[in-house]
């Protein structure tokens, strides 16, 4: 089994930074992708970001130039740095990770409980 713990979400005003992280735990074999996702009031969950575990990244539109999203794979963990916040970037975050899990041959999806991002004007 597979656990993600995300922490650093909170208040903040438009123009601010935040820094979301997300470590998983318990009986891993390997991590491919990692990724936040987000999902406002009344909204579909959306893609923010994703890296694969070579580095390579990917964006959604309405954030690339302001956040930035890493990993340290020896924590197994990620992070998404948020800076230039804006209003519309309040929702609930989602990590995600696809791990293979230590007595299985193929990939799983987890999520993380989800962190609440409120930006004020």
């Amino acid at each position: 089994q597979v656990q993600l713990v995300e922490s650093g979400g909170g208040l903040v005003q438009a123009g601010g930074s935040l820094r979301l992280s997300c470590a998983a735990s318990g009986s891993i074999f390997s991590i491919n992708a990692m990724g936040w996702y987000r999902q406002a009031p009344g909204k579909q969950r959306e893609l923010v970001a994703a890296i694969t575990s070579g580095g390579s990244t990917n964006y959604a539109d309405s954030v690339k130039g302001r956040f930035t999203i890493s990993r340290d794979n020896a924590k197994n963990t990620v992070y998404l740095q948020m800076n230039s916040l804006k209003p519309e970037d309040t929702a609930v975050y989602y990590c995600n990770v696809r791990a293979v899990p230590l007595i299985a041959t193929m990939e799983y999806d987890y999520w993380g409980q989800g962190t609440q991002v409120t930006v004020s004007s």
